[in-house]
Parts: structure tokens; sequence; C-alpha cells
């Protein structure tokens, strides 16, 4: 009795002791971040060099100064064996912060630093509101896009910023792939009116009568096309796949409600625009998803736009649309020594609209390349194929990273030739720390391989071909609440795990596989 009254009297100063220094239980302490193989001090040095490499004349929200910190307690972490994977990595987190802006109603994310005449209040612009999603959808704190959405949808005295519909987006798309991420179901549904009153808006300013949405190039943020003009009204494969995707999304967030009605009705909406792409949009001669001219006739000219139908995997299984992928290839199509192009290179209209008015004829832009990217990647995980592969993948990703260099530093700008690699507008003020791609995403969900569902089920499909790195780490990854850690270790001598292709959740081994393979933890 005595004894067991002593138990109780331990017990209790320990729940006591607990409570006064803060301590919290396992899963609520990794939900703040906690890496478990990586130390955050070894990277440290990435972002003491970024802080030396320029003036910073421009301060927002969080400083060169207080860059590092913010890192530390925000970013997943990552390692490998190519230094400037690892580099650029980092310094995209790094860069990325730049952009963000303290508002009096509350934080803003930018596309550039500099004031353009052309946006909206605190310098927003909603042109690459879809890529600050995906990549911020990383970031522990989630204020951050949180309010930046917010403020766009309901900035204005509760209603829509005034330039919000200034260019295309997949919001509703990519709000749905966030919750993925954080299961965050209570802010996505608070933001699931604004989502349907967003696709009416575009339905009733942009859609045709056969269905199909048209754009002018410069209001998709593509200027300077091949297929059109800053005034021509075009069916473009880019605005299609956006309004499939958020219909998509919003018959997703529909069903989560509970609102049976609304969910067919989006889905139908998907359906059909699916079959008018596919139908509309394909050329069966090129073998490619073209823009449909406002004569109704294909523009007969291969774009990167044409890949972006995979972004949000719309084209059909097993119909064949999946061949027009081998022009990422063909040096004759889009394949470059920077890069995959933004025109095929065949054309004899390829770079023909001079320099500095942001062509989109041929150039390579990172906007551009992160979209192929992230389709790419869903075309290696999701359909059963064999014109691209792992090596075409991370060959372009090399590309991209080594892109991502100017006069020997990390840089990111609007856009670069494709065989020198020369940033083309790298000496504007303006087009320094150019927020309008993703990468950190694509390393996570693409090279890694981290595909977030809806379910706890855990997928990671790396698309590092299996002999090209020996070893490589991501760590605390902030997924469902939990923190993720995935590892590849040749030997086992690198991280002392043991050999092979491993996934931790909250330190805890849940799979593995002596191949770079697919996993999936149960």
């Amino acid at each position: 009795m005595l004894t067991n009254f002593k138990h109780k009297i331990i017990t209790l100063s320990i729940v006591i002791a607990c409570i006064n220094s803060g301590c919290k239980s396992g899963a609520v302490e990794s939900q703040k971040g906690k890496s478990v193989i990586l130390k955050e001090k070894n990277f440290k040095h990435y972002v003491d060099y970024f802080n030396t490499m320029e003036d910073e004349n421009l301060k927002f929200a969080i400083p060169n100064d207080s860059a590092w910190a913010w890192m530390e307690k925000n970013i997943p972490l990552f390692e490998c064996p190519q230094q400037n994977f690892e580099e650029i990595y980092y310094f995209r987190w790094w860069s990325v912060r730049k952009h963000i802006k303290n508002t009096p109603q509350g934080f803003a994310i930018t596309e550039f630093l500099v004031d353009r005449s052309y946006a909206d209040k605190y310098n927003m612009i909603s042109c690459a509101l879809g890529h600050h999603i995906n990549e911020f959808r990383w970031v522990h704190d989630p204020k951050y896009i949180e309010q930046d959405v917010k403020l766009w949808y309901r900035g204005n005295d509760g209603k829509p910023m005034n330039k919000l519909y200034k260019f295309s987006s997949w919001t509703a798309d990519a709000l749905y792939n966030r919750y993925l991420v954080n299961k965050d179901e209570k802010f996505l549904l608070d933001l699931y009116p604004d989502m349907v009153t967003d696709y009416a808006v575009w339905e009733k300013d942009r859609q045709r009568k056969d269905g199909l949405f048209w754009q002018h190039d410069v209001k998709d943020g593509m200027e300077e096309s091949l297929s059109g003009g800053r005034k021509v009204q075009n069916a473009r494969p880019t605005i299609n796949s956006y309004m499939y995707g958020n219909a998509v999304a919003i018959s997703k967030m529909a069903a989560m409600k509970g609102d049976k009605e609304a969910e067919t009705k989006f889905k139908a909406k998907a359906d059909i625009l699916q079959q008018l792409v596919e139908t509309k949009l394909w050329n069966s001669k090129s073998e490619f998803f073209e823009t449909l001219t406002q004569k109704d006739t294909l523009a007969q000219v291969r774009e990167a736009i044409g890949f972006i139908p995979w972004y949000f995997n719309l084209p059909e299984k097993g119909k064949g649309f999946e061949k027009a992928w081998e022009q990422v290839k063909d040096e004759k199509g889009f394949s470059a020594p920077f890069g995959l192009t933004t025109a095929e290179r065949r054309s004899p209209r390829f770079r023909t609209h001079g320099t500095g008015t942001c062509e989109w004829d041929g150039a390579i832009w990172p906007f551009a390349s992160s979209q192929t990217l992230t389709a790419m990647a869903n075309v290696l995980n999701d359909y059963n194929q064999n014109f691209v592969g792992k090596p075409d993948y991370f060959k372009q990703m090399e590309l991209y990273v080594q892109s991502q260099y100017y006069r020997g530093k990390p840089y990111l700008g609007e856009y670069l030739d494709e065989t020198t690699g020369y940033w083309l507008m790298g000496d504007r003020e303006r087009s320094r720390y150019y927020n309008h791609s993703t990468f950190n995403d694509l390393v996570i969900t693409g090279l890694v391989g981290l595909r977030p569902r809806a379910d706890e089920k855990i997928e990671v499909n790396p698309l590092i071909p299996q002999e090209k790195w020996d070893w490589f780490c991501l760590d605390n990854v902030l997924y469902h609440g939990n923190i993720i850690t995935i590892l590849w270790d040749k030997t086992g001598e690198k991280y002392n795990k043991g050999k092979g292709f491993r996934i931790f959740k909250n330190g805890k081994e849940i799979a593995v596989s002596d191949k770079l393979e697919k996993l999936v933890s149960e």
C-alpha cells in the first residue's frame, strides 16, 4: 500500500514538473518541427554566404539577418552529394522568404520585390498565386500563405482584391493540394465559397460558347508567345487546364462538406472540360496539346503550355496522349543545353521576337519549367507509359539547378537564354529573386517523391535514378501533423541506419527497401 502511494506521488510529481516546464507529448512536439537525422546548424553556412551576395537594398518582414532563424523554424532539411542541388534548395527558401511582406491586413507574398505599376495593393500580383501556395505548403508556420490567400479573396472590405482576376490561376487546385499536406479541413472549407464564386467569375468573363475558356497570353503571364498575342482571345491549354483542376478541387471540397449537388455539378464541369481539351486542343498530327485560335484552328506550333494538362492529370490514360512527352528529349523539340524551352526549337519563329519584352517564343522561364516538371512527375507517377523515365526527369531537374546561377552565384530571375544560360534581364533590379516558380516543391514531391494524399498512408516514389546518388536525406517535413524523414543510404555508412531506402514518421521507421523504389506505408 505504501509502495503504491509512493508511486502515485512520484507520478504526480512528474506530471507537475512536465506542466511547469512546458513538456509536451511526442506527437505535439513533432508538429513544432524536429529533425530526426539532419542537424540544422550544418546548413547555416549557405545562408551566411547568401547574405554576403547582395547589398540588401530592400527589406521586408524577414530581413537577411533573420533569414536563418526563420528557415531553422520553418523548412524541411535536405542533404545530397550533389552540392549545387543542395545549395539551390536552401537558396530558394532564402529567396522566397524575401517576398513575405507585413501589411496592415496581415502577411502578403509578392512576385517582384520592386514595386510594379500593374500590381494590386502591397505590390501583390495574382499570376503566381498557385506557385506560392504549392511552395509554401511545406513551410511549418501556416500563417504566411493563409493570410496571403485571405488577403487576395477578402482583403477589399471582405471582397476580392481589385486585380485578383487580372491573371489566370489554379488557386482552388493549389489549396486542395495544400490540404493534402496539412489536412487543415477548416481552412480549406472556409475558402470553399470563395472558390465557387471564383469559378463563376471566370465562367462569366472567359468562357466561350463551346465551353472552352479563352485568355490573352499576357493574362496567362506568358507574353509574346508563338501561338497568340497580348490582345488575342485564344483557347489556351493553360486556362483550360487550370479550370479543369479547379473544378476537380471544388468538387472534392463539396464532397468534404457533404454538398452532393455541388460535388456532382463541378465534377460534370471537369468532365466536360476534359473532353473539350482532348478533342479540341489535341493536334493528332503533331501529337501535342496546342492553342486553339480565335478562328477555331489549331496554332500548329508546340509550346511548353501543351504539357500543362498533366499538371492536373487531365489527359485520360491509355489514349496515346503521353506521346507528347517525347518532345522533352528531342533537341528539335524542347530539349536545350540549359533546360526546357517554352516553344519547340524546330519552329522557324523560335526566338524571333527579340529580347527584353518578356518573350515566350522559346527562351527558358522557371515559371514554365516548374509547371512542366510538376506535370512530368505526375506522368511518371500516375501513367503507364514508356516515353519518359526517371533519367529524363533527373536530367531536367539538374539543368534547372544549373540554370539558377548568374556570374557564379545563385540567382533567380525571369527568363534565360536556352543555350548560354545567360539571364536575359539579369541586370535589371526588377528581375532579382523573381518569385514566379517552384523548386523546393519539386524536390520534395518529385525528386525525393513524397506524394501527398488524403488518407494516412505515406507514399514516396523517388525520381532519382538508382545509381545517381549514394545517399540523400529529406528531413523535418511537416506532413499530416507528423515529422517525416526520407533517406537513402546505399552502404549504410552515411546515416548509420542500415543500408537502403527508409521512411521515418516522428523518428520511427515505417517503411524500408533495399532499392530506391516506390514505398507506401500501411
